[in-house]
């Protein structure tokens, strides 16, 4: 009798995994937007003999190319597989999480370090639901950036009046500074690597300066900022009119990698940005206060860039509060890590810092990254700037900010 109960359960059981399987068998449609533009995947699941398999024709800026998943397993109405791309010198880890039913798959999906999103796929043939993201129906996005649908909350408002006209114009009745690119050996990357760097008007040896150091995004270099925002002219203005202390900037390039040039797939260098860490603090630094007149201590030193340059600004400058004391993320990308991780003990970083801010336009999809920043800054009594202003994720948002934020600073 215990036997046949045994084998009893035993068929039930297999019959169950089976009936899950069946559910999921089949061809599922997706489309989602990412920061490396619209992505659209034809999923194809089979089950045979107990064992699943997982493959997909994707297809992103017009190139199409077949993926055959890792580990696929399908757990209850849970289904998770790996995608790993090999793109370049680097081999980015994407990892998918599914909430199945019977005409969806609810994802979520990581891509390595820099972030995830969701999205939900469509068993083909089937009809989406209205305003869902899924087969003929793109998501929502915010019209300045990328992301999915904006939330606002009362505490999205402007901190600030946004700049007078002609804030970044350049005046020829004023000093101007200088703005140079120069080289640095980079142990961390294996090779020599370049930066621009702006000096003050009036730059002299025997005075020393504090520095900004100012970080672009996922498809810029070390000329970003310079194309955005023209820091030399924001700054020259700025000191000219008595509202900013004399500083250096320096932006370097952020991608960590012998060929650091930005691509068209520029998701693929996402692994480089986290790894320009080791680069910013072992060689960028010293090779600046090596060859220029600096105040080369933590009150001296400040942090900020945009989108993911804001991100690695958080990551980086809260994770060394004793090299950075000033820090700010504008529009940060995904890559921010969460806020625990932070900020891992509050009490701490209120004490350290002089200056957290954290600003994103009110039409930028991925204000969720800040707003969530935000609010565990507050929940937790760190002190900082929330600034939301009526931009998206655009120049005009970054090159307001960095009119802002060194009128703050080094004071």
């Amino acid at each position: 009798m215990k036997r046949t109960v045994w084998i009893l359960c035993a068929v039930v059981g297999w019959v169950a995994l089976t009936t899950r399987a069946a559910d999921i068998a089949g061809q599922w449609r997706a489309e989602f937007d990412s920061q490396i533009g619209q992505q659209k995947y034809l999923f194809n699941f089979q089950m045979n003999e107990g064992k699943l398999s997982a493959k997909a024709t994707a297809e992103a800026r017009g190139e199409k190319r077949e993926v055959e998943f890792k580990d696929p397993k399908l757990e209850g109405d849970t289904l998770t597989f790996v995608e790993m791309r090999k793109i370049q010198d680097n081999e980015v880890r994407i990892e998918y999480k599914g909430k199945v039913t019977d005409k969806e798959i609810k994802f979520t999906r990581k891509v390595g370090d820099f972030g995830s999103q969701d999205f939900v796929a469509q068993r083909d043939g089937a009809v989406a639901t209205p305003g869902t993201p899924g087969a003929g129906d793109r998501p929502r996005r915010g019209p300045g950036g990328f992301g999915g649908p904006i939330e606002l909350k009362p505490d999205d408002k402007p901190a600030f009046d946004d700049p007078p006209a002609g804030f970044d114009k350049k005046r020829d009745d004023i000093p101007h500074g200088k703005l140079e690119m120069i080289e640095y050996d980079s142990k961390t990357v294996g090779t020599t690597r370049k930066m621009q760097v702006y000096t003050p008007p009036g730059y002299s040896k025997d005075k020393k300066y504090p520095v900004l150091y100012l970080l672009h995004g996922i498809g810029g270099d070390e000329t970003e900022w310079e194309r955005f925002a023209t820091p030399d002219v924001l700054l020259d203005n700025l000191i000219a009119d008595g509202k900013a202390v004399p500083m250096i900037i320096v932006m370097p390039n952020g991608r960590a990698q012998k060929d650091d040039r930005a691509r068209p797939n520029s998701m693929a260098t996402a692994p480089a940005f986290a790894v320009f860490e080791r680069d910013l603090l072992d060689d960028v630094i010293p090779a600046i206060e090596s060859r220029y007149s600096v105040q080369a201590d933590r009150e001296h030193r400040a942090l900020a860039g945009l989108s993911m340059g804001g991100g690695q600004s958080l990551n980086f400058g809260l994770a060394h509060l004793d090299t950075f004391a000033w820090i700010g993320g504008f529009s940060s990308a995904p890559n921010t890590k969460p806020p625990e991780q932070l900020v891992p003990d509050p009490a701490a970083a209120a004490k350290q810092l002089k200056l957290l801010w954290l600003s994103c336009g009110n039409k930028d999809g991925l204000i969720r990254i800040s707003q969530g920043v935000h609010a565990y800054l507050k929940q937790n009594n760190v002190p900082h700037v929330w600034h939301v202003d009526g931009n998206g994720h655009d120049a005009t948002h970054w090159r307001n900010n960095l009119w802002l934020f060194p009128q703050r600073i080094f004071k």
